[in-house]
């Protein structure tokens, strides 16, 4: 296996994390792609072109390169994506002409769509990762469109190996699609440590332009209401210490996005914080660090989470988590050891275990150090090595039969 396409339809590994629909994949393609670039596989990203003037390519280093595919309007929102995947899947059908690959990697459904074409097109294993599963989505009270779910069915049916995060993704796969255990594998992302790291707390501060008075609670992502930010603002009028500061990085999402953020500025201004809530756009990734840094304790308070890298990458720097006990989340937060899980959305649950965390300093220091203890079995050469046996392993079997071919 030394050619590899790699699927990104909807979101560029370019674009910068936690604005619109980038968040997570992104940094998830990009961190991977490289990592599989620079263990010798040849890589070549396909996305949707998303703005006038983009190059068609970009040679990003060796061995990794994105291609900009032209489908539908640049504006066309996220919801309507899935009328222009076939445009998609012919214009990577016609570079691959020209460039053959050995197999294609495609990221979250709307890719998976265009991967199980050119799989039945070419001949070609289909790997996919799904990122976030629509049935799982709707049962956390994000209803999802039936095209949806029926075109993950489809896809999960064909894919020849199915990529999950940690086991509750592996039983969230069996569970809501009837997934093929055999074809799934266990391939956990991973965190740059040459960022994420441990470092001082009052010099991160400083750089932020926050003082050492007040504790710090950090919530970084986009502001949508899968990812709960409402959950921190109520949260922060419980609070026992009523000079804590909430920073909340990252922008609006989707068409529930700026209405999310209008109700979630009314909730904090009717409780009386929103003085104590500081809104912070979307920042570069390898920036995060510094607030990470300069954070008492990070919430992560989503509704659904297939992985929750910002809980990996929090824990790297040592900053304690409160995050709630959904999918990957169970995995990355080891409960009282890293960080606290939090079965309710009750805001005084969060406030409780918030408390616990800023009134102890023993018990701070200890989670902190058990987060980098956990983060520090995450990297990204780790992943790539992972994935470069499954790829191994596919080129020597007969592919998966599908039902709907």
């Amino acid at each position: 296996m030394q050619r590899l396409a790699v699927l990104s339809f909807h979101t560029s590994p370019l674009v910068q994390p936690g604005m619109g629909d980038s968040g997570g994949m992104n940094v998830y393609v990009r961190e991977l792609v490289a990592s599989l670039a620079q263990a010798g596989i040849d890589c070549t990203v396909y996305t949707r072109a998303w703005a006038p003037g983009l190059p068609e390519v970009v040679d990003i280093e060796p061995g990794f390169r994105v291609v900009h595919v032209p489908a539908g309007p640049h504006d066309l929102p996220k919801e309507d994506l899935h009328s222009v995947v076939e445009e998609f899947t012919d214009g990577v059908l016609a570079h691959l002409v020209d460039h053959p690959v050995d197999a294609v990697h495609a990221n979250y459904w709307l890719s998976g769509v265009a991967g199980h074409r050119i799989k039945h097109t070419l001949g070609l294993p289909l790997v996919v990762t799904f990122h976030t599963l629509g049935r799982v989505k709707s049962a956390g009270g994000d209803p999802e469109p039936g095209h949806r779910i029926e075109a993950e069915a489809s896809v999960i049916g064909c894919a020849d190996a199915i990529l999950a995060n940690t086991e509750a993704e592996v039983d969230e796969l069996v569970r809501f699609y009837d997934a093929d255990l055999a074809r799934i594998e266990i391939v956990p992302p991973g965190v740059d440590h040459a960022f994420f790291s441990p470092g001082e707390r009052h010099g991160a501060r400083a750089a932020l332009g926050l003082d050492d008075e007040h504790p710090v609670v950090l919530f970084v992502g986009r502001i949508q209401p899968l990812k709960g930010l409402d959950v921190s603002v109520r949260s922060l009028a419980c609070l026992e210490r009523d000079d804590t500061v909430l920073l909340a990085v990252g922008g609006t999402s989707g068409p529930a996005g700026e209405a999310h953020l209008a109700e979630v500025i009314e909730e904090a201004r009717d409780l009386g914080v929103l003085g104590r809530v500081r809104f912070v756009d979307a920042q570069p990734h390898h920036l995060l660090s510094t607030y990470y840094r300069a954070a008492d304790v990070v919430h992560v308070p989503s509704r659904s989470e297939s992985f929750g890298l910002v809980a990996l990458e929090a824990a790297a720097c040592g900053t304690p988590v409160v995050a709630t006990a959904v999918g990957g989340l169970q995995t990355l937060v080891e409960h009282r050891r890293s960080g606290f899980l939090v079965e309710s959305r009750d805001p005084a649950c969060w406030a409780s275990v918030t408390d616990r965390i800023l009134a102890d300093p023993v018990l701070a220091e200890r989670l902190a150090a058990g987060g980098v203890g956990v983060a520090r079995d995450y990297t990204w050469s780790t992943t790539a090595g992972r994935l470069r046996r499954v790829y191994a392993d596919l080129a020597v079997r007969a592919l998966v039969e599908c039902a709907a071919a």
